[in-house]
């Protein structure tokens, strides 16, 4: 299994960002300390999807962070992109592999423990599991799974295993505390007005230096 090197995993979604453009809004979290991007701009052209990841590719290697492309494979090869990040109506991790090779990685949105299984069995690399905290972006994905069942699956896994949904930086000790490798966001960081701070609290959080009053709340 490789090694999983980041434990803030940034999701895109341009139509969240105040007052600037989706790369100066990622320059601003990436200074903040953000080290892997997931481009995802489902309703984006495929030249305008390439386009937006070859200069993402670029600021990623700038900030030496990771980059993945939500859902297309192809295209993750094609920007040079450190991997891609597979949905529940994507191919497999295992047909997946096939287009990216071994060396780049493969994440798998998940919500469920049989969906975490699954995509281990596939040869995923790392996964996202949620929504754990309820969310308005996960709405269609039903109730919150809640903490009980991210540790539960945690311990049931070999894979990494990210949380995502509703996380914020007073619940964010909690998801790790459950045994999460880490966290995956997007408003949490590109809806607030100072993304560099944003991330930097984030990233302090992780890291166990930054104060938080009640490491449990949701």
């Amino acid at each position: 299994m490789k090694q999983i090197d980041f434990q803030l995993y940034l999701i895109t979604d341009r139509k969240q960002v105040r007052n600037q453009d989706l790369l100066s809004a990622l320059d601003e979290a990436l200074e903040g300390g953000v080290r892997a991007v997931q481009l995802r701009e489902k309703d984006l052209s495929d030249r305008e999807l390439f386009e937006l990841g070859r200069a993402l590719r670029t600021l990623t290697r700038n900030h030496g962070a990771r980059l993945f492309i939500n859902d297309r494979a192809d295209l993750a090869v094609a920007v040079e992109a450190d991997g891609v990040h597979l949905t529940q109506t994507s191919y497999s991790a295992r047909e997946a592999r096939k287009i990216v090779g071994s060396d780049r990685l493969i994440g798998v949105s998940t919500h469920s423990l049989e969906q975490v299984r699954k995509a281990e069995d596939d040869g995923a690399d790392f996964v996202t599991l949620g929504p754990i905290f309820a969310t308005p972006s996960k709405m269609e994905y039903g109730h919150p799974l809640g903490l009980p069942l991210l540790e539960k699956t945690v311990r049931q896994v070999n894979v990494p295993v990210f949380a995502i949904g509703g996380i914020k930086k007073q619940n964010a000790l909690s998801v790790l505390d459950a045994g999460a490798h880490g966290i995956a966001l997007i408003s949490g960081i590109l809806a607030t007005p100072d993304l560099k701070q944003a991330a930097g609290e984030f990233v302090s959080i992780l890291h166990g230096t930054h104060p938080i009053e009640d490491r449990h709340a949701v």
